[in-house]
């Protein structure tokens, strides 16, 4: 690096001193070490901040075995904090927002009524999460999220719930008479057309300022998690320029796993050779990005007291003349 790049401090102490901070989104590519890095990054905004709540949206949940403690779709104290919470969630409405979705006393529910529209069950289930989160009004939320492709599908909803909502009320236009007429037929208890139109106008507003609030640099940030591999490299460089796209915030890259040779080992000296070229791709690359560099490590990053050590690599530079020990390693 050039001395001028050190202007852009190594670390993401510049995510703990933003005040303002509300939305922060961890992602990448699978196997990239996305949700030890969630976890960490919680860890150190627990000790800046007053509640920090921690949330996992990839179906493969690792929140619960990377902390030892099982989580559901409600948020519960991490063993250990007082101000950091974790839950996790399947963004589905079956999932998440049965109550919403359902109407119990009919049989029917609006999930069927407008199963036709692609992807509004997901929008409207995305914004009964958003609901519970902004209501349970933690300082800051950190989103442990899936692999890229589900991720960016997840934060391009508002887009999505704008035009599928846009062809649900152009189907009450057509077919108000017909549904008029079909619920006169089967009774009160059929929800009214009204009902439906005001259940996803409550669902396209949360989703409206969600996505005001996403793309808000001063509320929201996104930081990738990568390794220096290819496929991983050009992932993120990808993932970079799409969330762009979607004018969310980029400040901060994670890269995680590189090798550092204790001793004299030819297969860790030959990936520390491989893995120079794409740190200095990187390097390139995110000029203009903190980049923080930490070690692939002899034994996982597991527990809370693993967690907490492994944490503090995010706000100083890692130096591999003392290597980091994990309280699992010994054992």
């Amino acid at each position: 690096m050039s001395e001028g790049d050190f202007d852009y401090e190594p670390t993401i102490k510049n995510l703990l001193e933003k005040d303002t901070l509300k939305w922060i989104f961890v992602g990448g590519k699978g196997g990239v070490g996305k949700t030890t890095t969630s976890c960490s990054l919680a860890i150190q905004l627990a000790k800046v901040k007053k509640s920090v709540l921690l949330i996992s949206t990839d179906p493969a949940h690792n929140l619960s075995d990377a902390f030892g403690q099982k989580f559901s779709k409600h948020p519960q104290l991490v063993n250990g904090f007082t101000n950091l919470s974790a839950m996790e969630i399947d963004p589905k409405p079956e999932a998440n927002a049965p109550e919403v979705m359902n109407n119990n006393n009919s049989g029917l529910n609006l999930q069927e009524l407008v199963s036709g529209i692609p992807g509004i069950d997901e929008a409207m289930s995305f914004a009964e999460v958003m609901k519970l989160v902004k209501s349970l009004e933690f300082s800051v939320v950190v989103f442990d999220t899936a692999p890229t492709g589900h991720t960016l599908r997840l934060l391009s909803i508002p887009s999505l719930m704008d035009k599928s909502f846009g062809k649900l009320m152009s189907m009450q236009q057509n077919f108000s008479g017909v549904f008029s007429a079909f619920s006169s037929v089967m009774g009160p208890d059929i929800p009214s057309m009204d009902t439906i139109e005001s259940t996803l106008n409550n669902s396209k507003k949360t989703i409206e300022e969600v996505n005001v609030q996403f793309k808000n640099p001063d509320l929201t940030t996104f930081v990738p998690v990568c390794i220096p591999e290819f496929l991983s490299v050009y992932e993120t460089e990808r993932l970079i320029q799409e969330l762009t796209k979607l004018d969310i915030d980029v400040q901060n890259v994670i890269v995680n796993q590189i090798v550092y040779p204790e001793q004299d080992c030819g297969l860790c000296n030959a990936r520390k050779k491989m893995q120079k070229k794409y740190l200095d791709q990187i390097d390139d690359l995110y000029i203009d990005f903190h980049i923080t560099k930490l070690p692939l490590l002899k034994a996982e990053v597991r527990g809370v007291d693993s967690l907490k050590l492994f944490s503090q690599l995010l706000v100083t530079q890692y130096d591999p003349t003392h290597p980091l020990t994990l309280p699992n390693e010994s054992k």
